[in-house]
């Protein structure tokens, strides 16, 4: 059975700011797929939301284990994460990408739908975690 790992309260907040995000997931040939995703958290999971017809969201409906990488504008705080998604739902979806769009964009309302496009939230159980400059600790040392 996988294990699970606690967001810190330092992760929480790092999620809850306008960091930068890879998503990681597998292709049906085993071959990885790397997007970039805007990031939040529910204090548990990371939350990324997305495209139904998104090839993310296909390879997660199809192998739920994911990767992510998650660093500020200086990589001087930064987290690799492991981890499986446990949910995909469009409840609240729409609602979540204006939130997003307000964080990462400053605006009120997410400026790119597409016609007839349907959004979900991909609910991330972390099993992993390793993080640097999150939780009081700096990178590099002050002392390197």
């Amino acid at each position: 059975m996988p294990t699970q790992a606690e967001l810190t309260p330092g992760m929480q907040s790092f999620l809850k700011e306008a960091v930068h995000g890879e998503l990681a997931t597998l292709m049906p040939d085993g071959s990885p797929q790397v997007t970039h995703v805007w990031l939040d958290t529910d204090g548990k999971h990371i939350l990324v939301n997305t495209g139904t017809d998104h090839q993310k969201t296909s390879n997660v409906r199809r192998d739920p284990r994911v990767a992510i990488d998650v660093h500020d504008a200086t990589a001087r705080r930064l987290a690799h994460i492991r981890g499986r998604v446990i949910e995909v739902t469009s409840t609240g979806a729409d609602e979540h990408i204006d939130e997003l769009a307000k964080k990462y964009l400053g605006t009120e309302r997410y400026p790119w739908p597409r016609p007839g496009e349907q959004r979900v939230i991909l609910t991330i159980q972390p099993q992993r975690i390793y993080a640097i400059g999150v939780d009081g600790d700096t990178w590099p040392r002050p002392d390197a």
